[in-house]
């Protein structure tokens, strides 16, 4: 068997417990252990939700700025958004504006949770000399299409009285006119890449409304209102501004937002660990590798709808390169993996252990089970000799 001389390490945040980076770092200890002279090469990655943030800002040099935005409730909250290194570069997370995490349980209501906080954090950007905007819209606590974002950056939207729209998503059903004659100058210079994983349309039993609605608050009666001024405003886009969004493949994402961004921003939707992938450069990495290794929090059978570990394992197998997975736990039919290039998976848990032990020892964790897997390769290599 060949020897191991290149060693890609790969994983994403393990969420509430330890940054990509620090996962790379983790399991880079843990290759040393095995194979003290292996090149090493890390590579930090997220699927364009949770961590994507703090990983394109790692990567890049980059830096997290502070702001303060109007929440979903519009109540004043404290949010944040990142720098890239390029210095032109911002990357935003809806979710720190405008997110169901945000919100308790008992406050959810998407007739009148607002994407407000979403366009105040462009301007913020903006105002620092960002032109390049790359958006994460999961976890959205709205059904507004982006509404209260497109007022922020100070687009018009009127009911035919021509009185401005209030916030949520029921204001859309009085949406009669759509005007840009005050809208931010300096978005003419922007472009916005926008990490878009769902393919929902706008509107109809596959829409935003009745697909994401309920997790929102939204009981049956509230989901016949959003759907249909959901409907209202995709008539008023196409009708005011040519472009057709209701079935637009994830016009539906974030509660409309999907569309909205494509309405005001003329943004493109692309899936996350695309985007990511682009930028972290990853498959620019593989050349020469021997082994690549990935892992996020949890892997189980959702791990194979393109979460970022089998991302890496797909584009590995590209170049016939082995991956194996760690995770912080195995879930549910985890060994679905295996079929999409997870050559072997483990979990960094060695004994019965509360989930808050095994956050603050995620690092060690993670380099004992790289430790330990590469053992049992090195075993094999061995026997084979």
């Amino acid at each position: 068997m060949k020897s191991i001389n290149k060693i890609l390490v790969a994983p994403q945040s393990f969420k509430g417990s330890i940054s990509a980076m620090d996962a790379c770092s983790a399991m880079s200890d843990g290759v040393k252990k095995v194979f003290p002279e292996c090149e090493v090469i890390m590579c930090p990655i997220a699927d364009g939700g949770d961590g994507t943030l703090e990983t394109l800002v790692e990567i890049s040099n980059g830096k997290i700025h502070s702001c303060n935005v109007t929440g979903p409730l519009g109540n004043p909250i404290d949010s944040q958004w990142g720098a890239m290194g390029d210095g032109y570069t911002a990357v935003i997370e809806m979710a720190r504006t405008s997110g169901l995490a945000l919100i308790d349980l008992d406050e959810r209501d998407p007739l009148k949770t607002t994407t407000f906080g979403l366009g105040e954090i462009i301007v913020d950007a903006l105002n620092e000399g960002f032109r390049k905007f790359i958006v994460g819209i999961g976890g959205s606590a709205t059904n507004d299409a982006g509404a209260g974002m497109a007022q922020a950056l100070g687009v018009g939207l009127y009911d035919s009285k021509l009185k401005s729209l209030g916030f949520g998503g029921q204001a859309l059903l009085d949406l009669d006119s759509i005007d840009f004659k005050s809208i931010d100058h300096r978005l003419k210079e922007c472009t916005f890449l926008v990490a878009c994983d769902v393919n929902n349309p706008l509107t109809g039993p596959e829409g935003a409304s009745a697909v994401y609605g309920p997790q929102k608050g939204a009981d049956d009666e509230k989901i016949q209102i959003l759907d249909k001024a959901l409907g209202n405003f995709g008539e008023i886009v196409e009708n005011q501004l040519g472009l057709h969004v209701l079935s637009v493949p994830g016009s539906g994402a974030a509660g409309g937002l999907g569309a909205g961004l494509i309405a005001f921003l003329n943004a493109d939707l692309k899936a996350g660990i695309d985007i990511v992938f682009d930028q972290v450069q990853i498959e620019n990495k593989l050349n020469g590798v021997d082994l690549v290794i990935t892992g996020e929090g949890a892997i189980d059978f959702q791990t194979i709808y393109d979460k970022a570990p089998i991302g890496v394992a797909k584009l590995a197998q590209k170049y016939n390169i082995p991956t194996i997975g760690i995770a912080g736990m195995l879930g549910k039919d985890y060994t679905l993996v295996h079929q999409d290039g997870l050559e072997a998976v483990r979990s960094i848990v060695t004994g019965p252990m509360s989930l808050e032990d095994a956050s603050k020892s995620a690092y060690k964790l993670i380099t004992e089970s790289v430790e330990q897997s590469l053992r049992f390769i090195n075993l094999g290599m061995k026997l084979k000799s």
